[in-house]
């Protein structure tokens, strides 16, 4: 038997364009699933489609933090064996200048997208029993860095949501739980400007890689366990947030 072996799973990633979900919609397809991947970005998400192992695959442009688009993604896919929400922004902001429209902006994509879209797809039954659903939180919820409080706010939100969907849907089978992945090597760090983010000096970058002694991860990483999540290797696994990067409190 093949370890964490996805075959016959159809598996729905947002965020897929770049990065962690990108990466995993990689690693899925390469052990057999058949993956539909959503996302903003028609080009970067054809691409990530060029990147993938076999021909089954789907794609769904849409801005996710539109609720039409939700809905129509909720709609149209096909019944899925697993959720990943891929999507999220970092936005660092200090405190003293957060406004409104950056809780109105972290919170929608970081928080109210992935639990709206949640909602729809078990309003529509679109999530099968025995299946999963992984978000991607930050380790930040527990070692807080210095203009994260919108971000890491949102993130233990998800955190919070994650393990009451877990026991709501306990008697269907289906699991639910987070990741907290500590810095990783990904657009929104290494490309900032071009991501829509603060662009970060390197001073600063290098005073927050203090708190990491096993270094800065990649994205494959975070998908390897995400896989994990996603396979029935991890069946008696539900409720649970994963730290991952070794960060020093």
């Amino acid at each position: 038997m093949n370890f964490c072996n996805l075959t016959g799973k159809t598996i729905l990633i947002t965020g897929a364009s770049s990065g962690i979900g990108r990466q995993t919609a990689i690693l899925v397809s390469q052990v057999g699933a058949k993956v539909i991947i959503a996302g903003r970005d028609e080009a970067r998400l054809k691409e990530t489609l060029s990147m993938m192992t076999g021909s089954e695959h789907q794609l769904f442009i849409g801005d996710l933090t539109e609720e039409s688009s939700i809905f129509e993604l909720a709609k149209t896919v096909p019944e899925i064996d697993g959720l990943v929400h891929g999507a999220g922004i970092v936005g660092p902001t200090p405190t003293k200048f957060i406004r409104q429209t950056d809780i109105d902006h972290l919170l929608r994509i970081n928080f109210e997208t992935p639990v709206l879209l949640t909602s729809r797809l078990l309003l529509q039954k679109k999530l099968r029993n025995k299946g999963s659903v992984v978000f991607i939180s930050t380790i930040a919820t527990r070692s807080p860095y210095f203009g994260g409080a919108l971000y890491t706010c949102a993130k233990a939100g998800l955190e919070a949501y994650s393990r009451s969907l877990a026991l709501e849907l306990v008697k269907r089978g289906i699991r639910s739980n987070c990741l907290q992945p500590g810095l990783v090597n990904t657009p929104l760090i290494s490309q900032p400007a071009s991501e829509g983010q603060i662009e970060m000096v390197e001073e600063s970058l290098q005073r927050y890689l203090q708190k990491y002694p096993m270094g800065v991860g990649e994205a494959i990483d975070v998908a390897n366990v995400i896989l994990f999540l996603l396979s029935d290797e991890s069946g008696w696994v539900s409720g649970i947030s994963i730290p991952m990067g070794s960060v020093m409190q």
